[in-house]
């Protein structure tokens, strides 16, 4: 407790949707994305208090290439806090295995996997369909989501995937969003020690509810997708200030009696591309 306050005893970094290239190329041809991440990086580094673990919840390069993700790891490897991934429909599930090897539930396959922290389970989810934009969670990620959750009923569980199981209004994609949500709305509401479910893919920070869990979107350090809700433009990206989240458990030995806070850090401007500028994503 300072000064009445009480301090996190775990703090998450969540980032999102880093579109990394092979070095010297810029996504959309306009955003430098390494430039992006290298701000969020160091930015991660100087927060205090410092978060335990970092989740990147998907979209780790924007076209799957060795070379994308030897740039990836290069511009992580000042990160000075523990980092887990979970892919997102632009990543390769084999190329992300051999870039960042460490820690799965699975030695092939989907890239599912979990971390205990005091008293919180942070469970990344892989909710990618190879070949598709949008997700599912098959029998077999159900399957292992079922063994973790039923695992403790006193452990608080925060839950983190690429794709949001709920819709913003953005029409695109809201297309694009997980398909068997209510699929994961019943596991939920089998298992209360879920608070949280995070995802990413949309590139602009949203709250909402879902099966009796708090439920976001990430911001993502570089680009926004536009906040179109009467689909007037085609899909398009804005330069908006970038983010990150920070999901902090407040403290208690119990999951029902779990705070938790969230809070969107700034990272400062994308610089070179223009405040204002809107690019059509192909």
């Amino acid at each position: 407790m300072i000064g009445g306050i009480s301090a996190p005893s775990v703090l998450i970094a969540q980032i999102s949707d880093l579109h990394i290239k092979p070095v010297g190329l810029r996504a959309y041809r306009r955003v430098d994305t390494a430039a992006a991440l290298a701000r969020c990086v160091k930015e991660l580094n100087r927060f205090a208090p410092r978060p335990d673990l970092v989740v990147i919840s998907g979209d780790l390069v924007d076209a799957p290439s060795k070379a994308a993700y030897d740039n990836l790891v290069e511009l992580l490897s000042p990160l000075e806090i523990p980092f887990a991934a979970v892919p997102g429909n632009h990543d390769d599930r084999d190329l992300m295995r051999t870039a960042i090897p460490d820690g799965y539930a699975r030695a092939t396959g989907a890239l599912h996997s979990m971390r205990a922290i005091r008293e919180v389970d942070v469970v990344l989810l892989d909710s990618v369909v190879p070949g598709c934009d949008y997700g599912t969670l098959d029998a077999e990620a159900l399957a292992w989501l079922e063994s973790v959750l039923a695992a403790s009923s006193a452990r608080a569980a925060l839950l983190f995937m690429h794709h949001p199981p709920f819709v913003t209004g953005i029409s695109h994609m809201d297309l694009q969003n997980l398909r068997n949500a209510d699929d994961l709305a019943a596991m939920l509401r089998r298992h209360s020690r879920a608070r949280l479910v995070a995802a990413g893919h949309v590139h602009r920070a949203a709250l909402t509810s879902f099966a009796g869990a708090a439920a976001t979107i990430c911001p993502a350090p570089n680009h926004a997708v536009t906040l179109d809700l009467n689909a007037r433009w085609p899909p398009s990206f804005v330069i908006e200030p970038p983010a990150f989240h920070l999901h902090a458990s407040l403290g208690s030995t119990s999951s029902t009696n779990v705070t938790l806070s969230l809070v969107s850090q700034t990272i400062g401007r994308v610089t070179g591309e223009g405040q204002a500028t809107r690019g059509v994503c192909r």
